[in-house]
Formats: structure tokens, sequence, C-alpha cells
């Protein structure tokens, strides 16, 4: 029985624990992200970030990219229905949010799965971008999407700089 003890704890010592390797990971992998908290926090929320690589964690912000936008673009179908005077816009943002749930995130998610992180950044790159684009059809700053809007951005952005680690 001593010997079992004695024989785990050296692997413990030589090895660390395992979580303790993954947060490791998570904290390296956020530390070269534009948002450190924000990319600490959804990766540690997701239980996945758990015994996986730099490409996993690529897909876990990519996944909430994802469900962000969905959220954003719930919302501009709600806006549509209460701010008729908002429709061109609106109708503007929701081709902008069919573009990153239609090709961006899956292009991220192939590119992640396939091994070729360029075509996931690319996706990444894009999606922030139409966040910015709905943005500016606003006239002087009238956005009532602009905390959803960053939100996506800033997720789309951390999952870029996460994706960057594997070029």
């Amino acid at each position: 029985m001593r010997v079992l003890f004695a024989t785990m704890m050296l692997m413990v010592h030589l090895h660390g624990f395992p979580q303790e390797k993954d947060q490791n990971l998570i904290e390296t992998t956020c530390k070269n992200t534009p948002n450190y908290q924000l990319c600490i926090y959804t990766l540690r929320a997701n239980r996945g970030s758990i015994n996986t690589n730099v490409a996993g964690l690529g897909l876990i912000m990519v996944d909430a990219v994802k469900a962000k936008a969905k959220e954003t673009r719930n919302a501009i179908q709600k806006l549509k229905g209460s701010r008729p005077e908002l429709r061109n816009p609106l109708n503007e943002c929701t081709k902008g949010y069919n573009a990153i749930l239609e090709a961006d995130v899956p292009e991220a998610v192939e590119a992640l799965t396939k091994g070729d992180p360029k075509f996931a950044e690319n996706g990444m790159a894009d999606s922030s971008v139409e966040t910015v684009l709905c943005e500016d059809r606003f006239k002087q700053g009238k956005s009532p999407l602009t905390r959803l809007n960053k939100a996506v951005r800033d997720l789309s952005d951390v999952a870029r700089a996460i994706i960057r680690n594997l070029l």
C-alpha cells in the first residue's frame, strides 16, 4: 500500500495535476489575447476546456461567438417589430449576422477541426468586421445593438488571437 501511495505521489510530482496543467494552458493562452478576462471567463465556464489543447480552446471560443451572434440576431428580429424606423439598418445587420452564423463560424469550426487554422482566423476576422459594419449602419451612434455588437466583436477578437497561436 505504501509503495502504491509513493508511486502516485511521484507521478503527481513529475506530471502535476491534470487540471492544474489545463488551467496553466488557459492562462497562458489567454495572456496572448486582447481581452484576458473575457478569455478566462469564457473558457473556464466551459467544462470542455479541461483536458483540451489550444485548438480545442479555439473551438470553445468560436462556439461562444456563435451563441452570442445567435442572441444578437434574435434581438435584431425583435427590434424589427418594435422599431420600424430602423428597418433598413436592421435588415443589413441581419445579413451580417447571417454571414457570421452561416459562413464565418462554420468556416472556423471546419478549419480548426481539420488543422488549418489560417481559415479559422479568417472566419473570426470576418465576424469581427461584420459587427463593426452593423454598428456603422446606424446614424449618429444611435444603435440599439451596441452592447451586443461589442460582445460578438470582443469574442471574435479573442477567438482570433487564440487561433493565431496555432499558426
